[in-house]
């Protein structure tokens, strides 16, 4: 345990510093943008994004993975602001901690393995396009000092590695952010920066508890909107914690991860802060600036609230179009640019699941919707898949009063049309024998199924026998078939 503490937190000192510090210069317009956009004070992000970043460094199942105030989050919680205020807000914040606690005590993060790797793909591309289209404000109806600001910083931050010997002991994103700042700041450019977007905080955030009513009236305001925060926290941020698993060859525990961000989120709600979850964008930003372990999220947590309550003078002059060319280098690092290459190699059924997510969260800018369609669409592709082995032969016996039908293959809702369709209840046998040893019955709809094949066989006049069942198809369907009940047969024919 001493070893994995050690490696986590001591083993990339000098990398997980600088990524630190290059993730909390791009976090705080972040930060301050999503505040905006749920509605609150500056602050309210600002704060939130320290007190989650510092505690999931300590709590997450992740290492090097940023967490903070996020745009899904922010635009769930616009409603209850709008109709409730700050207030509600902390509330529904410590609320949506205490449920994701509960799912990682349940072990809900092992839900992911049901997450295909073409929705995943999809969230990917969709996230790097939206993280794109954020960046369009700050380069619409602007001067030509901010365009070639932008550019000087993305030839920076491509060129920058490239220098011999120095360019890999510098993030070329953090030389750009101080560079273009040097250089605005010597030649006084009118240029947006971040002091324009909004107040910083000159304190530091004090404990407090939501000044609301403790009744049940206020459960069942803030209840769905916790929900809903919880649900999109932990869809983000288990994607994420696969993606940077993907990124750095390593591995994550997510039911850890699921109460880590329970517990940052109610740290979070007690200093006045919103809900947050990870990031993946910043997360990228910080693997890509050589953050591996716990430091670099600890380190940005902690350099943003000394930055923005100390150094908020500084801080207020770096030039918008600098953070504007490090989240474009980020957009561009963060598409899956191999996945268009591939739409002509991969299966059809991956494709449309990876477009229509890619397609729904760029519509709704909702990632919880568009990963809920694709995980729909790929679950619906699997069984109409699936389905499509199951396939039942009829062997007549030297006795042509006689029939065999062998079954092979999985036998649930999907197939069970095909299973029935596959018997002839016309022809003239006595009997018919059904062999199962090759087939396996999975849920109610397949043990309907037969039934309704050894009803009709018997009111055809045969005899019907199943052999061969193992022992999984034999529970479901003694526990749930009705073929042997003579009550339930005719409550089933309606006495016909």
């Amino acid at each position: 345990m001493f070893a994995t503490l050690k490696a986590d937190w001591l083993g990339n000192i000098r990398g997980d510093l600088l990524a630190g510090l290059v993730v909390a210069l791009a976090l705080i317009p972040e930060a301050i943008a999503f505040s905006i956009i749920a509605g609150v004070d500056p602050r309210v992000g600002l704060y939130a994004s320290f007190c989650i970043a510092v505690v999931i460094a300590v709590v997450g199942g992740r290492p090097g993975m940023i967490s903070a105030a996020t745009g899904a989050m922010a635009l769930v919680m616009v409603t209850l602001v709008r109709d409730h205020g700050l207030q509600y807000l902390l509330a529904a914040t410590l609320l949506t901690g205490g449920i994701q606690i509960i799912a990682g005590q349940l072990q809900l993060g092992g839900l992911m393995r049901f997450v295909s790797r073409s929705v995943v793909t999809g969230f990917v591309n969709a996230l790097a396009i939206l993280i794109f289209m954020a960046q369009l404000p700050e380069l619409i109806n602007v001067t030509w000092h901010v365009y070639a600001m932008t550019a000087t910083g993305l030839a920076i931050i491509y060129l920058f590695p490239l220098i011999p010997v120095i360019g890999r002991s510098l993030p070329s994103p953090l030389v750009c952010i101080v560079s273009m700042t040097a250089v605005s700041i010597a030649m006084g450019l009118d240029i947006r920066t971040v002091g324009d977007m909004g107040d910083l905080p000159d304190t530091l955030p004090i404990f407090l508890l939501p000044d609301i009513p403790l009744n049940l009236e206020t459960l069942w305001i803030i209840l769905p909107y916790s929900i809903g925060l919880a649900v999109v926290g932990l869809l983000e941020s288990l994607m994420t914690a696969t993606i940077v698993d993907d990124l750095t060859d390593t591995s994550s525990d997510r039911n850890r991860e699921c109460k880590g961000q329970g517990i940052a989120n109610i740290v979070a709600g007690f200093f006045g802060g919103m809900a947050g979850c990870a990031m993946i964008g910043q997360s990228i930003i910080n693997v890509k600036s050589g953050g591996r372990g716990r430091l670099s999220t600890f380190t940005a947590g902690l350099v943003l609230i000394i930055m923005v309550v100390f150094l908020d003078e500084w801080l207020r002059q770096i030039p918008m179009a600098a953070l504007v060319a490090v989240m474009i280098m980020v957009s561009i690092g963060t598409f899956s640019w191999v996945s268009v290459k591939d739409l002509t190699r991969n299966p059809m059924s991956s494709n449309i699941v990876m477009v229509v997510t890619v397609a729904v969260v760029v519509a709704t800018h909702n990632l919880a919707i568009g990963v809920f369609v694709g995980v729909l669409l790929a679950s619906l592709f699997f069984a109409h898949k699936i389905g499509r082995f199951m396939v039942v032969k009829n062997e007549a016996d030297t006795d042509t009063s006689h029939r065999q039908y062998r079954v092979i293959g999985q036998v649930f809702f999907a197939s069970s049309e095909q299973f029935i369709g596959s018997f002839d209840f016309k022809e003239a046998v006595s009997h018919v024998d059904i062999d199962l040893s090759q087939a396996h019955f999975w849920d109610l709809t397949s043990v309907a199924a037969l039934d309704k094949v050894v009803i009709k066989f018997r009111r055809e006049g045969a005899d019907v026998t199943i052999t061969g069942m193992n022992a999984a198809t034999e529970t479901v369907v003694d526990k749930f078939g009705i073929h042997n009940d003579p009550a339930e047969v005719e409550k089933l024919m309606g006495g016909h």
